[in-house]
């Protein structure tokens, strides 16, 4: 080897480092470098790599286990779950408006003053007579007994007789307070309504169940959106898996190299620039590898979220990028995906469109409930109450003598009744009907029914617009898919090429004739290239779940979407 202090050593150790940055630039994204004498053949790729047992506590993901704990756990699917229940609940309360209603009311009033009701109407002139009526009475009974004993009587000794039976009784009348007053009222009371005729009942009815409707098919345009929320973050937490791999490859084949090349400096072989560009490669390596393994922790973080599983939990994935494109796709013909035909499919399967279309006829229904505001209602109504008034003062006099079959108006006795006596509850019933119209409400119910127009025409609006969207959205899908296939089949030949390309290379290596940077640039190809076809078909792989979520359909039996419709 020349000195290291000659111009052409300098030159030459400067131009291969040049190289050897340049090669570094280009295998950003590559496999390690095994040993120049050692390195024959291409590494293997991730699909021959040995399976790794994951931690006991980790929770092996495959792609339909996580779609299937998507459709049980995901937070948006929930809510969707819930507005159905939602419309289910508005469906029974809109048919309640049409079953009968039964209110229980009661009420405690305490009469603290009272007023009285013939107080300035000479009423009390038409009760008044200071008990002559039972004078009269008696004295009629005693000309008709045949009695020579019973003689009748004056209206002096008549009242002078009442009072001594009543001071005997020790009864006491007058004592003071409203005599039309009564300190406690008690009422409780029954009343049963039924609906016999309304329009805006019938009409609410009918719009809850269409608003029933709405939100299933809400609820399974979301089912399909997260299955193609859980598959792309599920692909894409794969693609960052296998370049953590390959990342973490090129740190060990940069360490391998280095080794390598600081024995041949030290034996005068290779100058010390080879090794600086080697210490250089492993360095931005390592940065490489660990941006790779937060990028990767970073998809699987994602794809908890969209299944919905705790961030602290400990995934492991479990699938290979490589063997998904064989999995049902060669039953894809051009037919299916031809343009029109994925169009219509998509126009007359897609969940959102259907429920769009039930919105329209749902803000017709609306419409008709806003107008029938201008009928009248009729109703039945049925009212048992019960009264109750109760005085503080509950003592009775009891005037009529139960040894005696005449009456008796010199008998005066006091009595006690308890509050639940039955002098002081009545029963009342009544039934009838109720009839409403509004005639008039300041124009409320005209500009209900304008807001219903407009709301109809803004949902009809939405369908024209959504229809557009679903037909851009295909037809754009369809495009991407083709492409991710073209890109396939060509990433493929670049794989291929690139092993043998990596082959030749080892050969020439192994025979002298190259250098071992020439073999660090194969292999860093190679890697690229596999990377590129990874990538290649992970966009594929993403670009026919997007097809079929635009469809609202998977293409085939074996597709992961296919579990949107179970």
């Amino acid at each position: 080897m020349l000195p290291d202090s000659t111009p052409s050593s300098m030159r030459a150790s400067l131009l291969s480092l040049s190289v050897v940055s340049l090669a570094l630039l280009l295998g950003v994204c590559l496999g390690p470098v095994r040993p120049a004498h050692a390195q024959t053949t291409a590494p293997p790729l991730s699909s021959e790599r040995a399976p790794t047992s994951p931690p006991q506590d980790s929770l092996v993901l495959t792609l339909d286990t996580a779609v299937q704990a998507a459709l049980a756990d995901n937070h948006d699917l929930q809510l969707a779950q819930y507005d159905v229940r939602e419309a289910n609940a508005q469906v029974r309360e809109a048919w309640g408006n049409l079953y009968p209603s039964l209110d229980l009311t009661g009420s405690y009033t305490r009469n603290l003053e009272a007023a009285n009701p013939f107080a300035g109407s000479g009423a009390a002139d038409l009760t008044g007579g200071n008990n002559q009526t039972d004078w009269l009475a008696l004295n009629e009974r005693r000309r008709q007994d045949e009695n020579p004993s019973t003689s009748p009587i004056s209206f002096q000794e008549f009242r002078e007789q009442q009072r001594q039976s009543i001071e005997e009784a020790g009864v006491s009348f007058g004592r003071g307070g409203n005599p039309f007053s009564v300190a406690n009222e008690l009422r409780t009371g029954l009343q049963l309504t039924q609906t016999l005729y309304s329009k805006q009942a019938f009409a609410s009815v009918r719009g809850s169940q269409q608003f029933k409707d709405v939100s299933r098919f809400a609820r399974n345009r979301q089912v399909q959106t997260t299955t193609n929320e859980v598959v792309t973050a599920f692909y894409r937490a794969l693609l960052a898996q296998e370049r953590a791999q390959v990342r973490r490859q090129r740190v060990s084949r940069a360490q391998t190299a280095l080794q390598e090349m600081t024995q041949q400096v030290k034996s005068g072989v290779l100058p010390k620039a080879q090794r600086l560009s080697a210490q250089v490669e492993r360095s931005n390596a390592r940065t490489q590898m660990t941006e790779a393994r937060n990028a990767a922790a970073l998809a699987r973080d994602n794809l908890k979220r969209v299944i919905g599983l705790s961030p602290s939990r400990p995934v492991t994935l479990k699938g290979d990028l490589e063997k998904k494109p064989n999995d049902g796709l060669q039953h894809i013909s051009m037919e299916t995906l031809s343009m029109s035909r994925a169009v219509d499919q998509a126009l007359e399967n897609r969940p959102d469109l259907q429920r769009a279309r039930l919105n329209v006829e749902l803000r017709t229904i609306r419409k008709e409930a806003s107008r029938a505001e201008f009928f009248p209602r009729v109703e039945a109504v049925a009212n048992l109450n019960y009264t109750g008034r109760v005085p503080d003062d509950r003592t009775r006099v009891q005037t009529d003598n139960p040894n005696s079959q005449a009456p008796d108006p010199f008998f005066f006795r006091e009595q006690q009744r308890g509050f639940f006596d039955g002098d002081f509850w009545n029963p009342s019933l009544s039934v009838g009907l109720q009839f409403t119209w509004k005639i008039f409400n300041g124009f409320q119910s005209s500009s209900r029914l304008q807001q219903a127009e407009i709301q109809r025409q803004r949902a009809q609006t939405q369908l024209d617009q959504l229809r557009q969207a679903v037909t851009v959205e295909v037809r754009r899908a369809v495009r991407d898919l083709e492409t991710a296939r073209e890109r396939i089949q060509t990433q493929e030949t670049t794989v291929r090429r690139a092993k043998q390309n990596y082959q030749h290379v080892s050969e020439r290596v192994a025979e002298g004739v190259a250098r071992p940077l020439e073999l660090r640039e194969a292999s860093d190809q190679l890697d690229q290239s596999r990377l590129n076809y990874l990538q290649a078909i992970y966009d594929y792989l993403v670009a026919r779940g997007d097809l079929e979520t635009a469809l609202g359909q998977p293409l085939t039996s074996t597709s992961a979407s296919s579990l949107m419709t179970r």
